[in-house]
């Protein structure tokens, strides 16, 4: 029988009260104390604290404190990943990140996810699903990334969007759900 930890790691349903789980959240809150200390830290001193906590950390990794996550196992950085300042990843499964993607300020992803169900979501069990982001993309300041998508290698997500599907590679998408934005005329940007 598969522990709720493990559960929560295939994405199926599992309680999140799970003892298990409780202290490896108690253990990512004390962590997170420390690391959100370092704002006066050079990038490359607070390396070796991503590098000790989170899942993988690829060279010249810059997240400006204030960071929040759920576990931090679950994140895998690539190099030269940018996160500005007070960035939030919900990491309950796994949020892969290419090389050189940059975050804007306040970027919100989240993995988890609840039932639709009334009377199972009552139980308190919930799932999580896995987020990719590509190599080389760019989301603006206080964009949200839901759980399940993928967003392709030099994509682009404009501030404050909310990404409801997956974004294909080169793609500009923006707004509430996130939509395609095209380029008409003159090379201004329209949404379609």
């Amino acid at each position: 029988m598969p522990s709720e930890k493990e559960k929560m790691l295939a994405g199926a349903l599992y309680h999140g009260s799970d003892a298990e789980i409780s202290a490896d959240l108690a253990r990512n809150r004390a962590w997170l104390s420390l690391y959100n200390q370092t704002l006066a830290f050079s990038p490359k001193q607070r390396l070796p604290l991503l590098r000790d906590h989170l899942g993988a950390v690829g060279d010249g990794v810059n997240i400006c404190p204030p960071f929040h996550c759920d576990l931090g196992y679950n994140i895998r950085l690539g190099a030269r990943v940018f996160m500005n300042f007070g960035c939030t990843i919900l990491d309950i499964n796994t949020v892969t990140i290419g090389d050189d993607t940059k975050f804007g300020p306040n970027v919100q992803i989240y993995t988890p996810d609840h039932p639709r169900d009334p009377e199972v979501r009552r139980s308190g069990l919930e799932s999580a699903m896995p987020i990719t982001i590509g190599r080389n993309v760019w989301i603006g300041g206080g964009a949200i990334v839901v759980p399940g998508i993928t967003i392709g290698d030099d994509a682009i997500i404009g501030a404050g969007s909310v990404v409801t599907r997956n974004v294909p590679a080169g793609a500009t998408v923006a707004g509430n759900p996130a939509r395609p934005i095209t380029r008409r005329g003159g090379g201004g940007l329209a949404l379609p």
